[in-house]
């Protein structure tokens, strides 16, 4: 944290991964921002915003689909990343023809 805080400019937050309880209690020790909870069931995830206790921002990741988004949108939670809005878009087909420049 000391590291990332000195390479950062000074309004940007400090966000940290987390995938366990374990990491939530050693980001919020380590004075973290915004922690990341990835991959965490619901359940996991409640007890998650208990320990963080309001110390950080917290942001869910991994696993929440559209038809879930409301499983996660867990009273504390204050950003919710939902990955198939980018990696599960149609692709669009384009094409581009180059003409010559006329003069």
């Amino acid at each position: 944290m000391k590291l990332a805080r000195a390479a950062a400019p000074h309004l940007a937050r400090i966000e940290v991964e987390t995938k366990t309880l374990a990491e939530v209690r050693e980001a919020v020790h380590a004075g973290a921002e915004v922690i990341l909870l990835d991959n965490m069931a619901p359940v996991q995830i409640r007890a998650a915003v208990a320990r963080i206790g309001g110390a950080a921002m917290i942001e869910v990741s991994g696993g929440v689909r559209l038809e879930t988004l409301r499983d996660y949108a867990v009273p504390g939670v204050d950003v919710i990343s939902v990955g198939a809005l980018t990696h599960s878009a149609p692709a669009a087909d384009l094409s581009l023809t180059l003409l010559p420049q006329r003069r």
